[in-house]
Order: C-alpha cells, then sequence, then structure tokens
C-alpha cells in the first residue's frame, strides 16, 4: 500500500469572476456542464475522509463562484479534514468570511499580484481586482479568518517582490506564499514573456532566503523546489519562529511533491486527476474508479516516484533525493515527465 498524500487541491469549478492571464484551471465565465455534483463531490469527499486526508484545499476557478461551496465545505469539515480556500478575493466580504468560518474554513488564501493596483489588475484582467482583493482581506480580519497572501513571481512584479512581501505582513497574513510562474498552457499563450530566467530566479530565490531570516511570517514557494537547497545552504535561521517550522515549506528535504506518497494530488472539476495542478497529466476519473485506485495504479506516478529515472541534469544532481526540480516546468517545456527542470539553476550556470 502506498501512503496517502497529505494535501489535496480540489478545483471545485472552472467558473470564475476575473480573466487571470495565468489560470492553472483555464477557468472561464460559466460553470462547466461536466462538473461533480453536489452528491458526487460529497461521494468524493467520503473516500478522502476514509484515506486520511489531513489537508483539503478548495481551489478554482474561483470557489465562491459556486452556489453549493459552503454545504460542501461543512461536509468536508465534519468529516475530519483541515479545509482552506484559495480565492481572489474579490468577492469575500464579512458576511461570505463568517460563512466560511462558520462551514469550517480554517484559512484562506488570497491572490494579491503586485504591489500597486495596475500591476495586479492588469495581471487579473480586471480594473478594481486589487482594491477589492484588500477589501477582501479586510473582511477576513473583521470574522476572524484567517488568511494568507498568495503572489506569483513574474517579470513584471520583480521590482515588487520587498513591498508585496511587506504588504503580507503589514496586513497580518499568516504566510506569504509565492508561486513561481510555470508555462501552462494559459501562460503559453497569454503571457511566455513573464517567465524568469534561471538568473533572475536564483536572484529571486536567493533575496526571499534572506528575507526569511528577519521575516515574522513563513515565505512559502510553490513550484521551486531548488528554494529550499537556498534555505540549507546558507543556514538560515529566523528570528521570529522556530527553525523546524521552514519544514512547513513546499518542498522542504523532499523535493517535487507531485503525485508522491505523503505529497500532493489535485482533482479537476470534472472528476480528471493529475499530479499536480502544474503537471497536467490525467491520471484518470474518480467518476469512473476511486482515487485510492489511481493513486496506487497509475503508471504515471510510478514514474515520478522513482527518481532514478530522472533524466538529464536533475538524474544526475547530488539534490535528486530532495529536490527532482519542478516536474510541472519540465512536462510544459520539453513534453517529458522527466526531464531535467529548465529552470533550475544549480546544475545549468
Amino acid at each position: 500500500m502506498i501512503a496517502p498524500p497529505y494535501l489535496v487541491s480540489y478545483a471545485i469549478t472552472r467558473k470564475c469572476n476575473l480573466k487571470c492571464k495565468h489560470c492553472y484551471s483555464d477557468a472561464t465565465d460559466a460553470q462547466a456542464h461536466d462538473e461533480l455534483s453536489t452528491v458526487e463531490a460529497k461521494r468524493f469527499l467520503d473516500d478522502l475522509a476514509k484515506w486520511g486526508i489531513g489537508l483539503l484545499i478548495f481551489d478554482g476557478g474561483e470557489p465562491l463562484c459556486r452556489d453549493d461551496l459552503f454545504e460542501i465545505v461543512k461536509y468536508a469539515s465534519e468529516k475530519g479534514m483541515r479545509t482552506v480556500v484559495g480565492s481572489n478575493g474579490v468577492l469575500i466580504d464579512t458576511e461570505k468570511a463568517n460563512r466560511m468560518k462558520s462551514a469550517g474554513i480554517q484559512m484562506v488564501q488570497i491572490s494579491i499580484d503586485g504591489a500597486k493596483p495596475e500591476t495586479h489588475d492588469s495581471f487579473r484582467g480586471e480594473e478594481g481586482a486589487f482594491h477589492k482583493a484588500i477589501q477582501g482581506v479586510k473582511a477576513c480580519k473583521e470574522a476572524g479568518l484567517p488568511f494568507q497572501f498568495g503572489m506569483v513571481i513574474r517579470k513584471q512584479s520583480l521590482p515588487e517582490i520587498p513591498d508585496m512581501l511587506r504588504l503580507a505582513v503589514e496586513s497580518k497574513a499568516s504566510a506569504a506564499e509565492f508561486f513561481d510562474l510555470v508555462q501552462v498552457p494559459r501562460v503559453k499563450q497569454n503571457c511566455p514573456e513573464e517567465i524568469l530566467s534561471r538568473s533572475e530566479r536564483k536572484n529571486v530565490m536567493e533575496w526571499l532566503a534572506e528575507a526569511q531570516k528577519d521575516c515574522p511570517i513563513l515565505i512559502r514557494v510553490p513550484g521551486c523546489p531548488m528554494y529550499p537547497l537556498i534555505l540549507k545552504e546558507r543556514d538560515v535561521k529566523p528570528r521570529h519562529f522556530p527553525t523546524h517550522v521552514l519544514r512547513r515549506i513546499p518542498y522542504y528535504g523532499r523535493g517535487c511533491a507531485a503525485g508522491m506518497p505523503n505529497g500532493y494530488i489535485t482533482i479537476l472539476p470534472n472528476g480528471d486527476v493529475i499530479p499536480c495542478m502544474l503537471l497536467q497529466v490525467k491520471l484518470g476519473n474518480i467518476k469512473e474508479e476511486s482515487i485510492i485506485k489511481i493513486w496506487e495504479e497509475s503508471s504515471v506516478l510510478a514514474k515520478l516516484r522513482s527518481r532514478e529515472l530522472l533524466e538529464g541534469k536533475c538524474g544526475k544532481c547530488v539534490h535528486r533525493n530532495i529536490c527532482a526540480g519542478c516536474r510541472g516546468r519540465a512536462y510544459e517545456e520539453t513534453g517529458n515527465i522527466l526531464a531535467s527542470d529548465p529552470g533550475c539553476w544549480v546544475n545549468n550556470v
């Protein structure tokens, strides 16, 4: 038996109220006809509960665009799962924040993609989105609902990273999560020029690692398994919390978590299963077979879990087993899930 993932991400709907250039879910302005029904979603949650899943993320699209969100969230919470929501923040007011808290949501991640309104709004596709997201932050604070910031690192936002981190701290966010932009299909179509170069990626990761020393909140970096290597190499010791808390950072000591035991798996609105939102390779569909069967019998996951199969510089790297590179970036840029991570600077100087 293969250990289940620690974290499951369920993109509950493709419907969204914004038009973000980079959307990993390829969201639309309408709910898809084949999304899991309320009954199907609850059946899926029953399987997760029996499986012993520790953390469940409700993502989208925009989760608040789905009418039965609170019913489904409450069902998951009552099954004993720790539930969080990823939101663009625009639709969050005090009433919705209180409803989320009552349903059992323990954390909301709000997307903030620039320190300046124009930087955020141009990326999110709607003028005024920044102001509305900040109002959503205030609503969460009024409701006593913990929140963190989710921020995409790209060329346009690079100069604003220090101010984005400062905004997260001053807003009383519990954590700052910086997403390294990966070339999923919508990014390739809308903003491929926003992808960082290897040197830019290296420089910003080194800056974040140094910033963590004095930063009072945890800095996490999805999409860049190389980041924890810097923390270790520089022996970063945060001044505001115990060093062991750094182990909560994605990939720390484990590398790419896509499809890994005690790692990560993603369920799309129609029930399709993929290893990670950044690695969009279909493994199966939960309408046709159980998530547990897919997890344990997928030949794609078997390859991902065999680090000795990694090719190129990732396969030869001394950090192979604790990094493995971003499998999503490798796949999107080469078509091969086992290829060397094109965005890694460690062995590509």
